[in-house]
C-alpha cells in the first residue's frame, strides 16, 4: 500500500533527496567512505557546501550583500540568536502562533518587546492586520507560516524597520523579495532536509552593531567569516539539502512551485468547504496556509472523528493528526508532496461522507 506522508515535520521529502542521501550513506563522491566519516574540510564536502550556498542564492535570486548560513541548533536557537545580534533597544514582533510566541519571549531577555498585535485569543486562527510597528524598533519579527495553525502570511511585508522573518515551513514555497529583509531562518526538516541543519540568510551590513558581548557561537559574523565552517557543519542534512535544491531547480524553481502549491492546496480546501462532514480552522482564505492544511470534524459530526482517521490510516495517510492544541487534522502538503496524495486524501473524505 502506498503511504502518503502528510506529517508536519520532519517531513516528507523529494525521493532523489533521500535515494542519493542513501547513496551517499554507503559511497560519498566516489571516496569509498560513507558521507558520515569524512572530513568537512576535505574537498569534496567543500564542494557540497559550496554549491548549497550558490543554489540557495540563485534560487531565491538573493541580491549582494547577503549571506546563507547552515547552522546547527535549529530554528529555536535563532529565537535568541536574533535578539542577541539585532536587538540595541527594542525590537517588534507579530504573534502568530506557538513558535512566534516563543521567539517573542525568548527576545525579552535582551531589550524591550513590544507585541504588535497577536491572534491567540482566537487560537491563531487568523494573521492580524492593520497594526502599528514602532518606528524605532530595531527590527519587527514575523512567522510567516504557522504549522500548528494552519495560517501563513504570502506576500512580502513593507515595513519602515528592518524585517526579520522565521521561514521554517514555507521556505522555497513561493518566490521571495529577500531585499525586504534583513534575516530570514528555519528548520530545514520541512521544505529543505532531514532535521539537523539551520538555514540563515542575512544581510551582512546589519552585523557588528552591537554593544553586547555575544558568545562566538552566538554570533552571526562567525558563521559569515567561517563561510559556515567554523566548527563541524551538520555534514548529512546539509548534503541532503543540496539534493532537494537541485531537486527545486529542476521541478522550474520556485515561481513554478508556488504554483504547484497553490494548486495542491486548492483540490483539498475546496473539498473541506464543500463536504458538510468538514470545515477548515482557518476561515479567512486569504490566511490559509498552503503548506499545513487544517480542518475537523463539523459540530454534528464530532463523534466520528476516530472513524475518519481511522479510514484515512487504513488509505495509507500517514501524519494526519492535528497538533493536540487545535485537534482534528491536519495535511501538510509541502514542496515535495505530489498532488496524488492530495487526490487520495480528497477521495478518503468523499468516501467518507457517502458512508455516513
Amino acid at each position: 500500500m502506498k503511504k502518503h506522508n502528510f506529517s508536519a515535520g520532519p517531513s516528507i521529502l523529494p525521493d532523489s533527496t533521500i535515494k542519493n542521501s542513501a547513496e551517499a550513506v554507503l559511497n560519498f563522491a566516489g571516496t569509498g567512505l560513507s558521507l558520515l566519516e569524512v572530513s568537512h574540510r576535505g574537498k569534496e564536502f567543500v564542494a557540497v557546501m559550496d554549491e548549497a550556498q550558490a543554489l540557495f542564492k540563485e534560487l531565491l535570486d538573493i541580491p549582494a550583500g547577503y549571506e546563507v548560513l547552515f547552522l546547527g541548533g535549529g530554528a529555536s536557537t535563532q529565537f535568541c540568536m536574533v535578539p542577541y545580534n539585532l536587538l540595541a533597544k527594542k525590537a517588534a514582533y507579530l504573534n502568530t502562533g506557538t513558535w512566534a510566541n516563543k521567539a517573542l519571549k525568548e527576545a525579552k531577555g535582551f531589550g524591550e518587546v513590544v507585541e504588535v498585535a497577536s491572534s491567540k485569543d482566537t487560537l491563531y486562527n487568523y494573521v492580524p492586520k492593520n497594526y502599528e510597528i514602532p518606528s524605532d524598533a530595531d527590527y519587527f519579527h514575523i512567522t510567516t507560516n504557522n504549522t500548528i495553525y494552519g495560517t501563513e502570511i504570502k506576500k512580502d511585508l513593507d515595513v519602515n524597520v528592518p524585517l526579520v522573518a522565521d521561514m521554517s515551513s514555507d521556505i522555497f514555497s513561493r518566490p521571495v523579495d529577500i531585499s525586504k529583509y534583513t534575516l530570514i531562518y528555519g528548520g530545514a526538516q520541512k521544505n529543505l532536509a532531514p532535521a539537523g541543519v539551520t538555514f540563515v540568510i542575512v544581510k551582512k551590513d546589519a552585523l557588528g552593531k552591537m554593544d553586547r558581548h555575544i558568545p562566538t557561537m552566538l554570533d552571526y559574523r562567525t558563521h559569515v567569516d567561517g563561510g559556515s565552517m567554523f566548527n563541524t557543519p551538520p555534514v548529512f542534512p546539509i548534503f541532503s539539502a543540496l539534493q532537494t535544491l537541485k531537486w527545486l531547480k529542476e521541478m522550474g524553481g520556485v515561481s513554478a512551485m508556488e504554483k504547484i502549491n497553490i494548486d495542491k492546496a486548492d483540490l483539498l480546501y475546496n473539498e473541506i468547504d464543500r463536504n458538510k462532514m468538514f470545515k477548515a480552522t482557518v476561515a479567512d482564505q486569504e490566511d490559509r496556509s498552503l503548506m499545513n492544511i487544517c480542518f475537523v470534524m463539523n459540530d454534528e459530526y464530532k463523534e466520528l472523528e476516530k472513524d475518519f482517521f481511522d479510514l484515512a490510516t487504513s488509505k495509507g495517510m500517514s501524519g494526519i493528526k492535528g497538533h493536540r492544541s487545535v485537534g482534528g487534522f491536519r495535511a501538510s502538503t509541502y514542496n515535495a508532496m505530489p498532488k496524488e496524495s492530495i487526490q487520495a486524501m480528497v477521495d478518503c473524505m468523499k468516501e467518507f461522507s457517502a458512508k455516513y
